[in-house]
């Protein structure tokens, strides 16, 4: 025979209160406890994430400009307080066709706002050498974003470089993650 214990009240550790049963534990089941959705998620949850592992090449002939890649995610918040952490790690490649002190630098983009610094945006490679042909770096940059939306954003890879017939391959394991995080 089963053992039962019955009660009406549970009093608290420090006895200054009581808790009440009233039959909530009986016959609960996985089945029948209550989902969890993002509104009963604490600030700082992980409400969703999406990722993009791909390689692609881009080549430019237009110096000082900010040029998009093929390389972006897409996300829609679930609120507007919510923030966006966007990351990305890569192997990098540019070639220099013979430019003095030659530079590329990356940046992320939600849709057409840089979220880096205008002109240098997350940093790069830099070289002071007359003939530097194709060089490979890993590249790492990360932003916690508050887009205040609750539209489908697009973050996305863009490069710059102060000369022009280089190229930006994002060959190998570059990932781009970004994260929904409640506000």
């Amino acid at each position: 025979m089963a053992s039962k214990i019955k009660v009406d009240q549970i009093q608290t550790a420090d006895g200054s209160g009581t808790i009440a049963l009233q039959n909530q534990l009986s016959g609960m089941t996985t089945a029948s406890l209550p989902a969890l959705g993002s509104a009963q998620m604490p600030t700082g949850s992980v409400l969703q994430v999406v990722s993009n592992s791909s390689q692609n090449y881009t080549s430019s002939s237009t110096a000082n400009t900010w040029i998009s890649t093929a390389h972006y995610v897409d996300i829609t918040p679930s609120a507007t307080s919510s923030k966006v952490l966007v990351t990305f790690n890569g192997a990098t490649c540019y070639q220099d066709s013979g430019s003095t002190n030659f530079y590329t630098e990356y940046s992320i983009f939600r849709d057409s706002t840089n979220l880096g610094h205008a002109n240098n945006g997350f940093g790069g490679m830099y070289s002071h050498t007359i003939s530097f042909n194709d060089k490979g770096w890993n590249h790492s940059m990360q932003k916690l974003d508050s887009p205040s939306s609750t539209s489908s954003l697009r973050y996305r890879i863009y490069f710059r470089q102060n000369a022009g017939h280089h190229y930006h391959d994002l060959s190998g394991h570059s990932t781009l993650t970004a994260m929904e995080i409640k506000g």
